[in-house]
């Protein structure tokens, strides 16, 4: 929606894990290393741990993304949840076995013949499970049955195990030692230092053909690198809603003052933001402009003034009436602090019954009383929308 506006080819914050973007830091081209070197020689397990949102995914799309797949059999499990027994069914479906039976020991030597039969044809096979600290222990445990299937110098399939630090606490566990130790290549993306998200948020403006000082002012810069905390993701979300919103307001390049709101807004503070604030006065405004123009159009009856009361007038469909319909008041209206209009006295009700009957036969002159009471409103409008302002700060 804002590419033409910051000259943008396409939209640079992305919060999907698009190759196209991938920033190498320091520890991102560890575990990409990591997972290259231990696929192509063999090694058996690999784990690759980060934080939520650090860009493990994006990793492992741009190492797919890179390798040459016709001597690859890449296997990968979308949902970890699953037992040991369903996961060997889906491998099997992954590489299209056809299952004799489901005793789980058969199953592996099943499953060995055909590893062997993909080495002997120089194919690789990999298993890559995302989200790993979702698989339950025992699937976990079990996993080091398929480390077993092995030539006498090779792994027959490749397993990289992809998971939040929840993962290598698991590891660790007592009863998961012996799989613990059969992983030969570990690695760890960490988040990004202050001067890494500078250039990670430039490397991106890059890709989209733009630069970071033409888009965002120092100090916009200076507070979503702070609030990102390093992380890829954040930074993304803030990114993409301070040019969203520097688009709702023609604003370029961003300011500290925008990326300031948009760090509130996404930390859920409550605030009373200039857009509230611009729409509660439009509101008001449009309610005033209303009820003016139902006093003053003739085709509207008066009502008893004892008896109107401001919802009452939000009720009535408003006619459209010009300016030019409407005469000054006289000086002697005085505005009184009621919401609704006094009520008449015993003479000034006689008189309203006995000029009823001419109520609905000729043109009625404006209501003064009634607009002085509407013009208190507006100014209860704005103290309202004043104390809002004001107590959100």
């Amino acid at each position: 929606m804002y590419l033409d506006f910051y000259q943008f080819k396409e939209e640079p914050f992305h919060i999907t894990a698009d190759p196209e973007f991938l920033f190498l830091s320091p520890s991102h081209k560890q575990a990409l290393a990591s997972i290259i070197y231990g696929v192509e020689k063999r090694k058996g397990f690999v784990t690759i741990i980060g934080e939520v949102g650090v860009g493990k995914t994006t990793i492992l799309q741009s190492y797919l993304t890179m390798i040459e797949r016709e001597k690859l059999k890449i296997l990968f499990i979308y949902n970890p949840n699953v037992s040991f027994n369903e996961l060997i069914k889906t491998i099997f479906g992954e590489l299209q076995i056809d299952s004799v039976t489901d005793d789980l020991s058969e199953m592996i030597n099943h499953l060995h013949y055909v590893l062997i039969e993909y080495y002997q044809q120089g194919i690789n096979v990999i298993l890559i499970v995302d989200e790993a600290q979702n698989m339950p222990i025992d699937t976990l445990e079990n996993l080091r049955m398929l480390s077993n299937l092995e030539t006498v110098k090779d792994k027959l399939i490749q397993i990289v195990l992809i998971g939040q630090p929840e993962l290598e606490h698991q590891l660790q566990r007592h009863e998961l030692r012996q799989l613990n130790q059969r992983i030969a290549i570990r690695a760890s993306i960490v988040a990004l230092t202050r001067r890494e998200s500078r250039d990670y948020i430039e490397h991106r403006l890059i890709q989209v053909g733009a630069t970071r000082k033409s888009i965002f002012t120092r100090g916009a810069v200076r507070r979503l690198v702070k609030r990102g905390k390093g992380i890829p993701r954040t930074l993304n979300i803030l990114c993409d809603n301070a040019l969203i919103t520097g688009f709702g307001r023609q604003q370029r390049p961003i300011s500290s003052r925008i990326a300031k709101e948009v760090i509130t807004d996404f930390e859920g503070v409550r605030r009373a933001p200039a857009l509230r604030w611009g729409l509660a006065c439009a509101v008001g405004v449009a309610l005033l402009a209303g009820l003016f123009g139902l006093l003053t159009s003739k085709h509207v009856a008066v009502f008893e003034p004892g008896h109107l009361t401001l919802s009452q007038l939000l009720q009535v469909p408003l006619p459209k009436i010009s300016m030019s319909q409407v005469s000054p008041p006289p000086a002697s209206r005085s505005i009184t602090s009621q919401h609704t209009l006094a009520a008449p006295s015993p003479r000034e009700a006689g008189a309203a019954k006995t000029n009823a009957s001419a109520v609905s036969t000729r043109q009625q002159p404006l209501d003064y009383a009634c607009l002085i009471k509407i013009l208190q409103g507006k100014a209860c409008l704005a103290e309202s929308a004043e104390s809002l302002h004001q107590d959100t700060q």
